[in-house]
Order: C-alpha cells, then structure tokens, then sequence
C-alpha cells in the first residue's frame, strides 16, 4: 500500500476491485480514455473531478506486469493504404530467411540485407522502398513479421474469416483486441482474409500509468514474490508474504530435459498414460493452441480419455465444465495457461457444475429440438473413463418429471424454444435453486398453481441431484487424495518462473496433496529465442544418456536452464522499465491535456470564456514577441510583419480596422511611450492607434483584464531586456484589442448565451483533440527514431524527453492558433464556417 489510508466514505466510490478476467479492467482504462474523448457533460461515466481514489487489484502481477507491455489504445481508421498488405504478403513469401532477411527472435525483429531490399525494390518496381511518396518498407517489413513471428492457433486464430489474438498469458482469445502498427492487417493479408481499416491512435494509456493514478494502490496475487523488486522501484509497493491456510504438501519435481521436441512429447504421453493407470487426475499445461493439439493427437492414438481446454471456442464455452471435472478421478485434461483461473479444480469434482451438467442433459433436449452450435455452446465435455454418478431415485424421479414437463411446455408453446433460450431458462431456474433453497422449493411445487410450473420443478431437480453430486464428489475426492492428488505437468518452461508458479498452484490447493513436474526440450521457442548453446546441452546430454530422447534431471543442464529463464525475466523487466519511463514523459502531458479537457468540458461558463481569452492573449504574445526584441530599440523592430501577422489572425475582424495602420505610425506610438514617465495601464491605448471597443464593461471583464496585465508583469519566460516595459505595453494594448472586438461582436451576434458558449466548447475541444491525436502519432514515432540515436552515443531516453517537450509545446501552441482562428473566423461569417462546429445547442 502506498501512502496513509484514507478515510472510506462510500465503497463503491473509493473502492476499484478487478475480477480475474481482464474484462472489467480494460474497460476501466477505456472508460477514462473514452471520458476524455466525449463532448458532452452528461457522457461522463466516471466521477469527475476526482474520479480516483484507491484501488485494490486482484492479480496485480498478471495487470502491472504481464499485461503492462501492451498499452490500452482508442484507434481510428484509416483505410488509404489498405490495398498495400496483400502485395506485401506476396513479397514476403518471396523473400528467403539468410539470403534475404534476418530473424532476431528475442527482440522480434526482422533486417532487410541488401540482396533483400534490391530484390525486393524490382519486385515492386520501386527505386527506394523508404520513398516518402511511395514507402513501401513498413509494408514490406510487416508482412515478413507476420510470416515469422505470428503463427496461426500460437498467437492467433482464424474465426468468422476474421483473425483474433490469443492472450499469450491467459490463452484466452481476445476479440476485441488488434495488434497496433499494422501488424494485424499484415497477419489478415498472410491469412487471405479482409483487411479491416488501418489504426490511428486517438488515446492511449498504459496499465502503469492508469494504475499509478491512485493516490492508494494495493493489490493481491499469489505469484508475486518472485517479481519483489520490480513492485518496489516501479510501483513503490513492497510484497508481503501471507502464510497459506493449511500447509503445503504439494511435491514438485525436478525438472527433466529433452534433447528434442519429439522426445519430450513421447515423455509427456507416457507419463499421462502411467497416471491414468493409476487413476490419478492430471493437468497439463501447454503453451499454444498448437501444442495442445498436438498432444490431444498423441492420446487420442493410445485411446486415452481426455479433454482440450483452449483459445478454440468449441472448448473455451465449456471452461468451467472442463475445469469441473479435472479433479476427478481417471481425469486427463490438456489446457493452455487459461486453466483454473477463476474456478479452483477440486479433486473428486466440482459438485455445483456437474449437478448442472446433469440438469441441462435431462432437460435441454426435451425442451429445444434445436442443435446446439459447437463454435458458440462449445463441444460436449467428455465423461469417458470418469466413474458415473450414483443418483438416488428421489433425484431421478424429480429429473423425469422436469423432463416431461419440458416436453409439453416445448410441445404447447409450438416449437418456439431456441436451444439459446432453453438453456436460459435452465441457468434461470439453478440461480432460483441455489438463492431460495430445497424446503423453499418444495413449498412453492406444491403451492403453484400453473399447470406446467417448469422452473420450480427443474430447481428443485438440481437442489436434490445437487446433494447426490457433494456425496459422490467429497467420496471420490477422499479416493483420489489416498492416490496422491492432482498431478499437474509443465510442458515449457515460460518467460518468467512467476508464470510457472501459477501452473504449479493449480495443484495442492487448501491443503491437498499433488505433485507437478516441469518437461522442457532443447527445442523450445525460449530458448531458441534467447539462444541457449543448445549444441553443448546436446553433447552434454549424450554423454549421460545413450538416446537424445531420454529424459535427464543433470543439476548442469537444469541449472543452465533455470539461468536463461533468469535472464529471459530480466530482459523482459528492462522492457517493462524502459516502456514505464517513456510512457512518464507521455504521463505528464496526458495529466495536463486531459485537465484542461475535463475544466473546459465540466467548468461553467465564465471558465471557458476565461480560456477564449487566455488562449486569445497568447496567441498575441506570440506575435509579437516573435517580431520585437526587448534589448534592442523599437526602431529596430519588424513592426510590418507583426501588423502584418495580427491582421491574418483577426481576419475581417482587423483587417479593416487596422488598414489605415502603417508601420510608421505604429512606430511613432512608441516612441511617445518611451518619453512618458508612467503609463495608467487600465484602459491603455497606444497613441494615434485605433481605439479598440469598450467591450470591457462589468467588474468580471476588468478584473480579467487586470489579471492578464499582471501575468505579463510576472513572466519570466520571456526575454528580459532595456525595453521590456514597452514590449509588455505592445502585448496588453492588442491583447485588449483582440478580446475587446471578439466580445463586440458577439454582442452584437445577439446569439443567446447557452449557444455562444456551446460554440466556443467546441471550438476549444475540437481543436484540441485534433492536434492531440496528431501528437501521440508523433511520439509513437519519435519513440522509435530516438533509439538509432544511441549509436552516437545519446541517451535515448533523454533524447526522447527533450524532443518530447519541444513537441509538446507547439502542439500547445497550434492548439491555441487553430482555436482562436476557428472562433474568428465563425463569427466573422457564420454562414461560412457553421460545418466547423458540430454542438448539441446548435
């Protein structure tokens, strides 16, 4: 916890819990995006202006760390260069590793040689594939990207002729979600699907820096110590060690090496055979769709009984119910790393899901004739192996009368229950069950006064199969702690030991027995990726054993093993950093763009008509400070272009005001100022200078006035000089001018109040958020330009800072041009510019 507790007044305010899916947590992050992308006040989902408090974070390793690489973003489309991915697809087919192109797989980057880049230039019939009027080489490089680095049921599957990501950390498919930089229209291209539009970046908030904007942060996980430092210098939050419940007496087992792939898998089958033998439930953890596919093939060819848990929505539908039988006796399940999350695996089985499962077979086929749809309900759960329930006659005798209900409610209302619908009515009648109870129940069956009463009669079915299911769950859980428990079985060793962790703990949970056992092979994508000296692991395992197939358990190899995984964590740890300290310097210019946003969007009135006027005098500073110099005398200044300048700002507005208005006269003004001793500063006007409107009526107005006149005493941003008096009497004197005819004509526009601030909110907003979305494309970009920098040994980071702020100010400064033009412009022709705005007043 960072900082002292606060005191809690409502807990639904100050209180931010996350479940452990990721659903509830991106769409926190999108919602405070989204609240500074609205217009409107009333669009405003979050409790402005202090929407955060403290947060308590569920898996706050898998949010702050796992998922802290990929930034949350709000995109655009752009469909301009669509029609280049498939072309490129066909390049990068063309193109040969070694010969072509190079392949670094820790950093995921891919190098043109230039026998690549020549050959790909004549494919194209470009001279240069980095041509700005025709750049060809982030299409070219992308699409190589996608051939190598993105394997279809790895990192993503095809679904409804769409391609959709697979969460490497929880192997979850995520539909919602697109890789960034045209990387996924470059996958759809290599697939032969539709290429959806290209992204612009509109917002953009990483998990850090969302999360860092509590005051209070805490967070709980069961695989954080590994991670203990990198909590303390990234978040300021130290890790504290809960002792569990009951003792751990799960067995984990030394880890065994393979030489090769096909060795390790024959192992991995072998072992799940030798454990079904037995009877004990097995898990198996794999890392992609792939693989776990793979070994499915593997026992299917033994006739070993199991089932896949993973990204293919034939088997996600159906988590819970796989996961519901995991525990239970002869139970072999293969899963990506989305098993157990969310429902614990207890052994002898789940009785809650499988008095369900039984419920829903006795009831759904009476009551919807229609075949369930594998790709949205999910592929039936396989019972081979797995001893059958005993239910007594009092649970099958309530399950027939449901049935028949079902089929007469089916057959009276005309076939109008979908399969969709029925099981509806069916999780209906469960929630009804588990919230009133049996006696409950019972009452209400023989009180109901319907003919057919359907729900009743199938909640109080699964209450009493529900007793059947706990007595044969905590028997056959009691049989399967004497065999030893949950066997769990690492197939790869992952990125980081914390995720190994999680594996492990889906075993010996509250006290249970079970044992764990990690299989690794040479061959595996980590560590080829961080390139273990696999030739010496290979000598080294064919001196111990007489076949590269034969398992190991060496302290060398292992220890070797267990230090690439080690470095593999410090290597990603050095990206998270060097990500978190980037996105600081986005952090501080987000904090004020957003700011401003919510005082424009949230403020009354008079504060947006203050920003007019702000924005307006700045916009004249710059001008003129841009035309004098405050150390040298005003003869000496470019006075033309200055009137020049003020004059395009104004638009009609000045022109005819000031045509008259030549330098000399401008000239000759100042230098009557330099020979008066004190200047009386309220209503100040330049001698023989056009006399701006008294617009300035009303104690608010003045004192406005005054305030701006007192800031330009007190700046010290600007160059000090011999003249700076006269420089800030030239900022006040058109500054008023400005203002003073910009209210003028809104007088005289004779618009109502509610519509004249509704036009300049939009002006303000619109504006803003144009230049701001140009800006996080800029620094997307720079983010990538500063790091050649190091090669002249620069700092990338600070290269980074600087340029980010140089930035940064002159989107302040357009912001601030364009809006002040815009509101000038509409005003001095309404008719004209009226398409600028778009606002719920007009």
């Amino acid at each position: 916890m960072r900082g002292e507790p606060t005191i809690c007044v409502t807990l639904h305010t100050l209180i931010t819990r996350f479940s452990k899916t990721a659903h509830n947590l991106q769409e926190l992050g999108f919602d405070y995006l989204r609240d500074n992308l609205s217009r409107k006040k009333e669009q405003l989902v979050m409790r402005w202006p202090r929407p955060f408090h403290f947060s308590i974070v569920d898996e706050v390793d898998s949010v702050l760390i796992d998922e802290g690489r990929n930034p949350l973003l709000i995109s655009g489309e752009d469909n301009r260069e669509a029609a280049r991915y498939p072309v490129a697809a066909k390049v990068a087919d063309l193109l040969i590793e070694g010969a072509h192109y190079t392949v670094e797989l820790k950093g995921n980057n891919i190098d043109l040689t230039e026998d690549g880049v020549t050959y790909a230039e004549m494919i194209l019939g470009t001279n240069d594939l980095w041509d700005e009027n025709d750049p060809w080489a982030r299409f070219v490089t992308n699409a190589l990207k996608a051939k190598e680095f993105y394997r279809r049921d790895v990192q993503y599957i095809v679904r409804n002729g769409k391609a959709l990501i697979i969460n490497e950390l929880t192997g979850r498919v995520e539909p919602k979600r697109r890789w960034s930089d045209g990387i996924h229209q470059a996958v759809e291209a290599k697939e032969g699907l539709k290429i959806q539009a290209d992204s612009v970046i509109v917002a953009q908030i990483t998990y850090q820096s969302l999360f860092k904007l509590y005051p209070k942060l805490s967070g709980m996980t069961g695989t954080a110590k590994t991670e203990e430092k990198e909590f303390l210098k990234m978040f300021k939050m130290p890790v504290i060690e809960v002792p569990t419940n009951l003792p751990n007496i799960r067995v984990d087992l030394p880890i065994q090496a393979f030489a090769t792939l096909r060795g390790k898998w024959q192992y991995v089958r072998e072992e799940v055979e030798s454990m079904f033998q037995l009877g004990r439930p097995v898990l198996v953890g794999t890392t992609s769709v792939e693989s776990s596919e793979y070994l499915s093939d593997l026992l299917k060819s033994r006739n070993i009984p199991h089932n896949v848990l993973n990204a293919r929505p034939k088997y996600a539908a159906r988590e819970a119910e796989i996961i519901a039988q995991a525990g239970r006796k002869h139970a072999i399940t293969i899963s990506t790393n989305m098993a157990g999350r969310g429902t614990d695996i207890i052994l002898g089985g789940n009785p809650k899901m499988l008095a369900k499962e039984i419920v829903e077979d006795n009831v759904l086929p009476f009551l919807s004739h229609d075949t369930p749809d594998v790709e949205t309900e999910g592929e039936s759960t396989s019972h081979k192996g797995l001893s059958k329930i005993k239910l007594g006659p009092s649970s099958l005798a309530l399950l027939a009368k449901a049935a028949i209900m079902a089929k007469y409610v089916h057959k009276s209302e005309s076939n109008e229950w979908s399969f969709q619908k029925a099981k509806s009515a069916v999780m209906e009648s469960i929630e009804m069950s588990n919230t009133i109870g049996l006696e409950k129940l019972q009452e209400r069956v023989a009180e109901v006064t319907e003919m057919y009463p359907l729900c009743d009669a199938i909640a109080l079915a699964y209450a009493t199969v529900l007793k059947d299911c706990e007595i044969h769950c905590f028997d056959e859980g009691a049989e399967v702690k004497t065999l030893g428990g949950l066997h769990v079985i690492g197939t790869s060793l992952h990125e980081s030991r914390r995720i190994d962790n999680q594996l492990r703990g889906r075993a010996g949970r509250q006290g249970d027995p079970g044992s764990t056992r990690f299989m690794v092979s040479l061959q595996d994508e980590m560590f080829r990726k961080f390139n273990l000296d696999t030739e010496w692991a290979v000598r080294l395992i064919s001196r111990i054993t007489d076949g590269e197939d034969i398992a190991i358990e060496s302290n060398a190899v292992v220890k070797q093993l267990l230090g690439l995984q080690i470095n593999a964590e410090k290597y990603y740890f050095g990206i998270r950093k060097n990500l978190v300290e980037f996105d600081e310097v986005l952090e501080v210019q987000r904090k004020h763009i957003y700011s401003l946003r919510q005082v424009i969007l949230s403020g009354d009135s008079e504060s947006c008509s203050e920003q007019i006027f702000q924005y307006m005098q700045a916009v004249v500073d710059e001008i003129i400070l841009g035309n004098v110099d405050p150390q040298k005398p005003p003869k000496t200044w470019d006075l033309a272009k200055l009137l020049d300048e003020l004059a395009s700002l104004g638009g009609n507005l000045l022109t005819e005001t000031f045509k008259e208005t030549q330098e000399e006269d401008l000239q000759s003004s100042l230098e009557q100022i330099l020979r008066y001793g004190s200047v009386e500063v309220d209503n100040f006007v330049l001698p023989n200078m056009p006399v701006p409107p008294n617009s300035f009526r009303g104690i608010r107005k003045r004192t406005s006035s005054a305030m701006r006149w007192f800031a330009m005493c007190v700046d010290d941003t600007s160059k000090k000089g011999r003249y700076t008096n006269i420089v800030n009497l030239l900022r006040k004197y058109f500054g008023d001018f400005l203002i003073a005819t910009y209210l003028e004509v809104l007088q005289e526009s004779r618009h109502h109040d509610a519509y004249i601030r509704g036009i300049e909110r939009e002006a303000l907003l619109k504006t803003l958020d144009m230049l701001w979305k140009d800006h996080l494309v800029n620094m997307n970009k720079l983010s990538s330009a500063v790091n050649v920098r190091s090669f002249g040994h620069r700092n990338p980071l600070e290269e980074y800072k600087i340029d980010g702020c140089r930035f940064f100010i002159s989107m302040l400064s357009a912001t601030r041009r364009l809006t002040v033009e815009a509101l000038l412009r509409y005003w001095s022709s309404p008719m004209e510019s009226e398409e600028i705005f778009n606002t719920a007043d007009q």
